[in-house]
């Protein structure tokens, strides 16, 4: 079992230079005063905030930066670009209907990275 994921929960992305903070909207139910986060928390720039620099050859701006710089990869600033829900959610408990998001729980961006939660916000909390 893992532990639920809370706003305020530290994720990485394997491409990523910088941790980043999980926001997850107040319309959720809270736990400890904090919204319990869903698979569909997945909106960059509302829910999954920027990683630093990118490092990602698949992403159009690092492989533009690289081929100025002559080949030497050149990091850009990260924008995530996130397509899909968290996967795979609890399949047991749910938030207003929608799985709730565990800490095993990965997301991927178009660019290729792997995103994942590093600490969930709570640790007296678990789920499937």
């Amino acid at each position: 079992m893992g532990f639920c994921v809370l706003g305020g929960a530290m994720c990485t992305c394997s491409f990523g230079m910088a941790p980043s903070t999980l926001m997850v909207t107040p319309e959720k139910k809270t736990v400890s005063s904090m919204p319990v986060a869903t698979i569909m928390d997945h909106v960059p720039m509302k829910n999954v905030m920027p990683f630093g620099m990118c490092q990602s050859m698949a992403n159009p701006a690092v492989a533009a930066a690289t081929a100025a710089a002559f080949g030497v990869l050149t990091p850009m600033p990260c924008i995530p670009v996130i397509p899909a829900p968290w996967s795979p959610g609890s399949p047991t408990v749910l938030v207003g209907n929608t799985p709730a998001l565990n800490q095993s729980s990965k997301a991927i961006c178009a660019y290729g990275g792997v995103i994942q939660i590093t600490n969930p916000g709570t640790t007296n909390i678990q789920i499937p």
